[in-house]
């Protein structure tokens, strides 16, 4: 009775959990395409970064306090604050600005394309880390790590397709180079691409330190109020001077933005940081190319971007990975729960 009792329990967590991440796909993706038309209005990255942060410490600040407050830690050592600092530069400053300059290079969908080469990244940086259960002698282990191998081929296979374009005379048999990439597009990729090296050790760095520090929404609180301070610094030294471009909005446009998107951050980060704690770095990371799939179709109504065979092929192979792991998954924690070795 008891054991069918907690794997009532287990089951409707790992529903909620699954049901959250694919919902939080959506938010992001439409948030993707709202960043593009912000940055193509005149808005610079880090006037998105600093407004966008800032309203997610004053959205999550007053949550944070009133229910994860017996959650924090008594004292705060000194590998502790160290974690903090980084996760608060990587996570806001440096993988933001670079994310946000690759958006604005490319579109929303190839940006929220790429970030599915993290799952492959977060799989290596977690086995090393011991975050992640593998064994090699496991076929549920294999099965997990050609999960991962497809995820990443498709977002490659997406991300070229997405960023060449076609030869306008089919007769020429060696056309130079640029006649088949777009530079800016492929300088886009390249930020895009350190953004997601920065995520993907940001989410396994977050996913151990909230074994120290269990509170997901407290410490995107204190890594948002952090970042902020880190990316003015930064914006300030980089010669931009302390004023911050925007067009000629109205204020009340500016500020109800800026309180979505914090709310949408400060829930997403939180959520992301629970379901890390629950499932490992992994699971979690595997959910991108649903977001990447409404990307493109809201790219496609709302700002009149293509879409080619071959990126559709990019995706089948991502949704294709995609179940791979959470099939493995679901058998190894099955296996878990039961008491059965898995095989």
């Amino acid at each position: 009775m008891v054991r069918d009792l907690i794997m009532k329990k287990e089951t409707i967590e790992d529903l909620a959990i699954l049901g959250g991440l694919i919902a939080l796909q959506f938010v992001y993706a439409g948030n993707s395409v709202c960043l593009s038309y912000l940055m193509s209005l005149g808005f610079t990255p880090y006037t998105i970064v600093i407004f966008t942060t800032s309203a997610t410490f004053l959205v999550t600040s007053p949550a944070a306090i009133y229910f994860e407050r017996r959650k924090w830690p008594k004292t705060f050592s000194f590998k502790l604050m160290m974690q903090i600092l980084f996760i608060s530069f990587a996570g806001v400053t440096l993988f933001q600005s670079l994310f946000l300059k690759g958006i604005k290079l490319t579109s929303p969908a190839l940006a929220t394309a790429m970030p599915n080469l993290a799952p492959g990244l977060i799989f290596l940086i977690a086995w090393a880390a011991r975050l992640e259960k593998v064994r090699l002698s496991c076929m549920y282990s294999k099965i997990k790590i050609v999960g991962t191998f497809l995820c990443v081929l498709g977002a490659l296979t997406m991300s070229l397709m997405h960023s060449s374009k076609p030869t306008k005379n089919p007769e020429l048999l060696a056309p130079p180079f640029d006649a088949n990439f777009d530079m800016q597009k492929m300088t886009g990729c390249l930020y895009l691409l350190a953004a997601v090296l920065v995520m993907a050790a940001n989410v396994v760095l977050q996913a151990s330190t909230l074994g120290d520090f269990p509170a997901p929404m407290s410490l995107c609180t204190i890594t948002s109020f952090i970042g902020v301070i880190m990316t003015s610094m930064v914006h300030w030294f980089q010669g931009s001077g302390s004023g911050l471009t925007w067009p000629p909005l109205l204020l009340g446009e500016l500020i109800g933005y800026s309180l979505v998107a914090g709310a949408i951050g400060g829930t997403g980060i939180s959520f992301s940081g629970w379901a890390m704690k629950k499932k490992g770095p992994v699971l979690v990371s595997m959910f991108n190319p649903i977001g990447t799939v409404i990307s493109v179709l809201l790219s496609i109504i709302t700002l009149g971007e293509t879409i080619r065979l071959g990126s559709l092929a990019g995706m089948l192979l991502m949704f294709t990975g995609l179940y791979f792991v959470l099939w493995a998954k679901g058998k190894e924690a099955y296996n878990e729960a039961v008491g059965i070795e898995s095989l």
